[in-house]
């Protein structure tokens, strides 16, 4: 089975090294680059193209947000997860519009760590729990209301549920029975309905909303 591999940006080396070592020890990881900022970051992905990115957000040269939104509009295929930090929150807004796939507090654990990468290296999102109140007090955008006379079915609510949680399209279709076709026109619909532009505002707006708890 081939690794997943990873690129670690951060502007502080001691933190590189020693999550680079960490990663490096589990089986199905492996860390093909560093770099100190966003630039520098850039620079790399001409030769060197990874499965995920963990992404620091304040960085000199160039933030994670620029560095994220270049990603995402040059190279789809390659998903950032935020490291977050709790007095980041005020940036958060802004990584969720640049396309980063989810956020995890650099305090975690190896065992966060590896659920991280795997869940959004199968295409998933993933939020560390201690950040996820954080992150819906610093959207700037107010609570947001449902599309004029658009109303969630129960099913809907079902799969926002499900999504939330972090289950796959494929999860979220055994579990109810119902084709992937449909759980794809469940979550278009989402979407439309909550005025989401991708999973993690559909998420966020669930929160809000107290649709679900964690």
């Amino acid at each position: 089975m081939s690794k997943i591999k990873i690129i670690l940006v951060d502007d502080h080396q001691m933190f590189r090294d020693g999550l680079k070592f960490v990663l490096n020890q589990i089986p199905e990881f492996e860390v093909i680059g560093t770099a100190a900022n966003g630039q520098e970051y850039l620079n790399l992905l001409v030769t060197t193209l990874p499965d995920v990115v963990l992404m620091d957000i304040g960085m000199p040269v160039m933030d994670g947000i620029e560095a994220t939104k270049k990603t995402t509009e040059k190279y789809p295929g390659v998903h950032v997860i935020a490291l977050s930090m709790y007095s980041d929150q005020e940036y958060y807004h802004k990584m969720v519009a640049a396309g980063v796939k989810g956020f995890l507090i650099k305090e975690a654990g190896i065992d966060e760590l590896e659920k991280a990468i795997n869940a959004i290296h199968q295409g998933r999102s993933y939020f560390s729990q201690e950040l996820l109140r954080n992150i819906i007090v610093s959207i700037s955008n107010p609570k947001v209301a449902f599309r004029e006379g658009h109303h969630l079915t129960k099913r809907e609510e079902e799969v926002l549920r499900m999504i939330c949680k972090g289950y796959s399209t494929k999860e979220i279709s055994d579990l109810l029975f119902i084709s992937q076709k449909t759980v794809e026109g469940h979550k278009t619909n989402l979407l439309s309905k909550t005025n989401s532009k991708n999973t993690l505002n559909l998420m966020l707006y669930a929160l809000r909303n107290k649709l679900v708890e964690f």
